[in-house]
């Protein structure tokens, strides 16, 4: 493709064979094909308007979900981290809402709120990701999920069309998130649609409060699990009625390494980078965790990483 052409036609620079390590949490996998890091929404979709409807694209926020293979990933990367997509608002008028864009990391949207005299958002200190990320996989933690408190979204699909989608048009899981019809039979292979942003409903609430109540979920955080170390948060998600830690810790699996990553020795669910891991060392103990875990309680854990 001529991506020179369309550089004339956007602000955005377009880079190639641009590493994506530093935009991940794990700080492993290989480069970018096209990376575009936008300055304004109609860059992304004049960049959409150009690429075929099947040439790939990735979206990447800040990284903290995603196993990126080591020879990297082809087609368009798009990230939302440092780009246009930060802006955050409260509206008051006629109910309380906040209006965060998908590059907006999690933690700073909840101490925005929170300093705004308002709550309901202080779960997302918790969530090492962006507001994009939580609301594509329905991110939660410490009794809170992002969709709880979502009244309607801003997309965008794969023609570059902006759209606004109410809750009630989407299936709402445990870390899981798919478009609906309007009867909410699950659209497969429907236009890809990828969220902008994202309005949330929130209580009147109460600033110090507030902000206590986040420092000590981030505490809580800190002691549980293994923060100081690059890692992606929780690798598999719990099966009904067991927490995946403690089925991988029942293996004999914590501390476990291969190459340069473990298998936390303070969180079975964390996989951390220790040494210069490459992701295929990540992979290996991923697929360690799963096997050994099929073999011994017969239960099959489900990942919460994305493997792009």
């Amino acid at each position: 493709m001529n991506w020179a052409a369309l550089e004339k036609h956007i602000k955005s620079p377009l880079l190639m064979q641009y590493p994506l390590n530093r935009y991940t949490t794990w700080r492993t996998g290989g480069p970018g094909e096209i990376v575009l890091i936008p300055e304004s929404i109609e860059d992304i979709q004049k960049v959409l308007q150009f690429i075929p409807e099947d040439y790939p694209v990735t979206w990447l926020g800040l990284g903290s979900n995603v196993l990126i293979p080591d020879e990297g990933l082809q087609g368009l990367v798009i990230i939302t981290q440092g780009s246009c997509l930060n802006r955050i608002e409260i509206f008051d008028i006629p109910d309380f809402f906040v209006y965060a864009q998908a590059g907006v990391p999690c933690g700073q949207l909840a101490r925005f709120v929170a300093r705004n005299h308002k709550a309901g958002l202080e779960f997302l200190a918790g969530i090492p990701g962006t507001v994009g990320g939580a609301l594509a996989m329905n991110a939660g933690c410490y009794g809170g999920e992002t969709w709880d408190r979502v009244s309607h979204v801003e997309i965008i699909d794969r023609q570059g069309k902006l759209h606004v989608r109410q809750k009630d048009e989407y299936v709402i899981r445990y870390r899981e998130v798919s478009a609906c019809s309007s009867s909410c039979d699950l659209i497969a292979g429907a236009i890809k649609e990828y969220f902008l942003a994202a309005y949330f409903k929130l209580s009147e609430g109460n600033k110090a409060d507030s902000l206590l109540q986040i420092k000590t979920l981030i505490d809580k955080r800190n002691l549980a699990q293994p923060t100081s170390l690059p890692n992606c948060g929780s690798v598999f998600k719990n099966p009904e009625g067991h927490f995946a830690a403690a089925l991988i810790q029942g293996c004999g699996l914590k501390g476990h390494k291969m190459g340069g990553a473990q298998i936390s020795e303070k969180h079975a669910n964390f996989i951390v980078n220790i040494d210069n891991a490459s992701s295929a060392d990540i992979l290996a103990l991923i697929t360690l965790a799963k096997e050994s875990v099929k073999e011994k309680f017969q239960i099959e854990l489900q990942r919460e990483v994305k493997i792009m």
